[in-house]
């Protein structure tokens, strides 16, 4: 069973272990972390950050992005998957930022998530990531390491969020989210877990753990 203390002890052991961890994204303002975040999903962050720098260059802001073609964003997103409908989203997100909040992302996720392209956990991501408000973002990774170290038994990302923020206390959310990734990139892996390398090994009883 899950506990504050708990949960204070894998979060300490996890920071030990991983040191200073940061997003795996590369992105220098608010522009760019939108919309890295909209094209990563379904895709990794290297793959990314191998099209971003081209896309930031040609298009540096909301305002030359909303005024792009579609077909040459296609082709300079293309190997990040899904084009056709990330293509779209970039595109729009940028021409609604313009239109409705004045080329200012907005800093309020209920605001954040009319916008293409961004759900709640994208919106979560640009909420801590880019203005440094309290928020916890659950992807695959988190997700499934909150799950094996049971902050819950469920495994929908909105309860696996609000059972995190309930035993990690706020100013931590934003670390635990880092590191939650980095954890279940390294080594709590959804096949073959390297638990003979686990930091926090002995706070572990998931039945996927390799004993």
């Amino acid at each position: 069973m899950m506990t504050k203390d708990l949960s204070d002890k894998i979060i300490a052991g996890l920071q030990k272990y991983y040191r200073n961890v940061s997003p795996n994204l590369r992105y220098a303002n608010l522009y760019e972390l939108a919309v890295a975040v909209v094209l990563s999903a379904q895709t990794t962050d290297r793959q990314v950050n191998s099209v971003t720098g081209a896309l930031f260059r040609k298009y540096p802001d909301f305002k030359t992005l909303a005024q792009a073609r579609l077909a040459d964003v296609r082709t300079m997103i293309r190997s990040t998957g899904f084009y056709r409908n990330k293509s779209k989203n970039i595109v729009n997100l940028a021409k609604q930022v313009m239109e409705r909040f004045s080329g200012r992302l907005p800093d309020v996720r209920e605001e954040l998530v009319t916008l293409p392209g961004i759900g709640r956990k994208s919106a979560n991501v640009i909420l801590a990531m880019g203005f440094g408000k309290p928020a916890l973002a659950v992807d695959t990774h988190v997700l499934r390491v909150a799950y094996r170290l049971a902050y819950t038994d469920l495994k929908k990302p909105l309860a696996v969020e609000k059972a995190l923020m309930s035993f990690i206390p706020e100013k931590k959310w934003k670390l635990a989210h880092l590191l939650f990734i980095e954890h279940g990139r390294s080594l709590c892996r959804a096949r073959k877990p390297l638990c003979h390398q686990c930091p926090i090994n002995a706070y572990c009883d998931s039945p996927d753990k390799i004993r």
